[in-house]
């Protein structure tokens, strides 16, 4: 997903039309900065990628962009896929990615059939991230890579992105802040561990997280 509206139910609240305005104006930045992070955390930039929980499909385009991944562009909404359908055909990529219904929670993929998973934002809607986490593993290829979190890409485009949305809603700032604070570390260690996943860590800078598992 591309943008962070982390108030349990917010995501809801705002229509995909809207999603996908916030994503191409005031998150746009930050979608190749954060691909260029995902191929580097994998260390390979060919093979097959799910984006789950994809929004309007931004950050899928991004990594096509500078990678040769085949991707699967998955949300459980069919309002978010045909924006982000709409997005991938006018960027010319509808031979690289296609749009996928499903869930996070019960992939619909074989064993170990991805090479790379990616998520920006969706881990805050999660409703069990232990059974997320160990789907994503599951699907994960020997050698493959999750890169699941809430970055902004670097400390900068942070600070732009909180100043922007501070003046549309000023409640967006604080609902950000609880779920990207450090607390939210132990939590995901917990559903790490209920998963049994014991090759996996948290990246985490002035930017956000990451949750990098190796399979």
């Amino acid at each position: 997903m591309g943008i962070q509206i982390v108030k349990k139910g917010h995501r809801a609240e705002r229509s995909a039309a809207e999603f996908n305005e916030i994503a191409r104006t005031i998150f746009l930045p930050v979608y190749p900065v954060i691909a260029r992070q995902a191929v580097a955390c994998c260390g390979f930039d060919r093979g097959f990628c799910i984006d789950a929980g994809c929004g309007p499909g931004h950050l899928a385009l991004a990594l096509a962009a500078v990678s040769g991944f085949r991707i699967d562009a998955l949300d459980t909404s069919t309002e978010m896929l045909a924006c982000a359908r709409k997005n991938i055909q006018n960027a010319g990529m509808s031979g690289r990615i296609r749009t996928v219904q499903g869930d996070v929670h019960a992939l619909p993929y074989a064993d170990c059939s991805a090479d790379l998973v990616m998520s920006r934002g969706s881990i805050f809607f999660w409703e069990s991230p232990a059974k997320a986490f160990r789907e994503i593993y599951r699907v994960l290829k020997p050698g493959g890579r999750s890169f699941v979190g809430g970055g902004f890409g670097s400390p900068e485009l942070k600070a732009a992105i909180i100043a922007t949305m501070r003046e549309s809603d000023p409640s967006w700032e604080e609902m950000m802040m609880q779920n990207m604070g450090r607390t939210k570390d132990a939590e995901i260690r917990q559903a790490l561990n209920e998963a049994c996943i014991t090759d996996a860590e948290i990246r985490r800078d002035d930017s956000g997280f990451w949750v990098v598992m190796r399979k």
